[in-house]
């Protein structure tokens, strides 16, 4: 029977989504898990990968097991084995040609900043708390989110030494939100660069700071290297949004 999973997770203690030969990850915990269950190995596929530190609110899995179980009992049964800070939110049974991650149409993420000399405690690992002096420019930092926007090559906005041949990507939206001391940069896109959206934040940060212009992030998207660009944000403000999908399953995820 095949299975897609949606999966909530905090990645402080994890290298990372996908299976690693020398680190903690949390899709090694949920086939470890699942493995328990099914009484054979079980490997999940996920619908996009985080890094080290990275949280995830609707990462999705596919799966299939040889036992048939019940979609509640069997998120409760995953629960019931895994950390407090991996849980499944919902187990759906789907067709067989379902795959988490060929299957998805676009991937969303958001990334959460915290302006200002103090952060409420309740945050930490969750934002990133930007500690300056020095307040953004909002009007300017949408200026830099709507450049962004479309398809440019963001060779300049992966992480050195593991761009494509192709690093051409499209931004289908990047949307920057303001409430308080509190920003929300909301990115959706069919695929990524490695680092690419933290790398997205750290550029939009040093143009909201005045540090760089508009001009120099128009050079960046028309091919400029990684040495060009800015910092990578960090990953604690980084979340797994949502994966999306062109069929009944995407109504059941979003519910």
């Amino acid at each position: 029977m095949n299975y897609a999973a949606k999966i909530s997770y905090i990645g402080k203690n994890y290298a990372g989504w996908q299976v690693q030969p020398d680190a903690l990850s949390v899709q090694e915990v949920i086939e470890g898990v699942l493995a328990k269950i099914a009484g054979a190995p079980v490997r999940i596929t996920g619908a996009g990968r985080t890094d080290k530190g990275v949280n995830a609110l609707g990462q999705v899995a596919s799966f299939e097991l040889e036992k048939v179980f019940a979609p509640d009992k069997l998120r409760l049964a995953m629960n019931f084995y895994l950390p407090e800070d991996i849980r499944i939110m919902k187990v759906y049974i789907t067709d067989s040609n379902f795959d988490a991650r060929r299957s998805a149409l676009s991937r969303e993420y958001k990334y959460f900043i915290w302006h200002g000399s103090v952060c409420p405690p309740m945050l930490n690992n969750f934002v990133w708390w930007r500690k300056g002096i020095h307040d953004w420019d909002m009007d300017t930092a949408r200026r830099a989110c709507t450049l962004i926007q479309g398809r440019h090559n963001f060779r300049a906005f992966c992480r050195a030494g593991e761009c494509p041949e192709d690093p051409y990507r499209t931004i289908d939206s990047l949307k920057l939100r303001n409430r308080g001391r509190l920003s929300v940069i909301s990115v959706k896109a069919q695929s990524f660069l490695t680092n690419m959206v933290r790398i997205i934040v750290g550029n939009v940060n040093d143009v909201a700071l005045g540090k760089r212009d508009i001009a120099w992030l128009e050079g960046l998207l028309s091919g400029g290297e990684r040495i060009e660009s800015a910092m990578t944000a960090p990953a604690c403000g980084l979340w797994f949004w949502r994966a999306n999908y062109d069929n009944e399953l995407k109504r059941r995820l979003e519910s």
